[in-house]
């Protein structure tokens, strides 16, 4: 209860602090890094322990349950329609991280430890989907403290570099567009639209808690019992993979249904995800973390530069929009805290769309990010 209450206070402290103050320290440094290095330097430190039976219920349990809340959200037949062709594009970004974690890695593996192909996983759920997704993988693989800092570094100043651009590409619009021979009727349409975020009015009621306590429960039962049953094909192929995915299809088949529509499921879910973040920073293993964080660095801005190029071709091939383009990456890269800060730059209107679209890469991230953990494993045994 001790590791619990500290844990869920750091992670709301900085919220409480960023919402009070309004500091726009808080637009440069999100919460986000904070709930993950004051635990990672308490447990380094030995004020708080980084070996605890709670640790390992959180990933057993909590996390399965808050991955299923982060789906209930996920409407993909909202998104094709408003975007269009924007969501190929953001395939193709997706396409571009995927294939460009083994390359990347590749390039500076000589320079990391052999297990480091982790690290370029677990960052690659953060790149497809965002920080829930990064947390899946990272227990999916079994990923150490030292690879789960190693993404968080690489997630952290690669955002830094890649934000201004994305927000910047506004200004060429007149040259990508000629580029990429978009139709003028669909900038005129992007400049019309009015989307639908799908969100529900008004407070979660007592039934509504009591129906995502009830669906979290049962699928996280049901993919812990049925993945026994399936067969493991390690290194990354194993039963807690077999859980995540399973966990990933059955919250989507429910994003189907009814329970989409349930007040409250969202911020439940992302409550949930900041407090694992901050079990991650209590997990991390500082030990090897110094030695391949530049090399790691490098090959994830690499990897970041070949992700920009599958979403500039896409853009070509599907002849889309710079705004649709820089949304779609937003959406990839910096999910739903990015997305939006991107959208409202380009065009506020497409706010409600580049939610949607971040949804989606919740949807895809752990079968995405699963793949490319293969590719990293194959790359390790060259």
């Amino acid at each position: 209860m001790a590791i619990l209450m500290t844990l869920t206070g750091i992670s709301a402290v900085f919220f409480v602090l960023a919402h009070k103050t309004g500091w726009r320290f808080f637009q440069y440094v999100p919460p986000l890094i904070f709930i993950y290095a004051i635990p990672m330097i308490l447990s380094s430190t030995g004020v708080l322990t980084s070996k605890s039976p709670v640790y390992d219920w959180m990933g057993s349990h909590m996390l399965p349950f808050f991955l299923t809340l982060m789906l209930l959200k996920v409407d993909v037949a909202s998104a094709i329609k408003v975007m269009g062709r924007g969501i190929l594009v953001m395939l193709c970004g997706t396409a571009g991280v995927i294939l460009g974690a083994p390359l990347a890695y590749w390039l500076v593996k000589g320079h990391l430890e052999p297990e480091a192909w982790k690290a370029f996983a677990v960052l690659a759920g953060s790149w497809i989907g965002g920080t829930g997704n990064m947390a899946a993988v990272s227990q999916g693989i079994e990923a150490t403290g030292t690879d789960v800092g190693l993404a968080v570094l690489g997630d952290n100043v690669v955002i830094v570099v890649w934000l201004p651009i994305l927000l910047a590409s506004k200004n060429l619009s007149g040259r990508f567009h000629r580029f990429t021979r978009v139709n003028t009727k669909r900038v005129h349409m992007l400049e019309q639209i009015e989307a639908d975020d799908h969100g529900t009015s008004g407070s979660a009621t007592t039934r509504d808690w009591l129906v995502l306590f009830f669906l979290g429960f049962a699928v996280t039962w049901a993919s812990g019992y049925a993945s026994q049953f399936l067969r493991e094909f390690p290194p990354v192929l194993t039963h807690s993979t077999w859980k995540i995915l399973l966990v990933s299809t059955f919250g989507l088949a429910l994003s189907m249904t009814p329970a989409r529509k349930i007040a409250g499921s969202h911020e439940f879910a992302m409550a949930l995800v900041f407090l694992f973040v901050a079990r991650m920073g209590a997990t991390a293993d500082l030990s090897g973390l110094q030695a391949q964080a530049g090399w790691f660095v490098a090959g994830s801005l690499i990897w970041i530069f070949l992700h920009g190029v599958f979403c500039v071709l896409g853009a070509w091939l599907f002849r889309v929009d710079v705004h649709s383009t820089a949304i779609a990456s937003a959406a990839n890269i910096g999910g739903a805290a990015s997305a939006p800060i991107v959208a409202a730059h380009h065009n506020p209107k497409l706010v409600p769309v580049s939610i949607l679209m971040a949804l989606m890469g919740y949807a895809i991230g752990n079968y995405g990010a699963f793949a490319a953990a293969s590719l990293c494993a194959w790359v390790a045994q060259w």
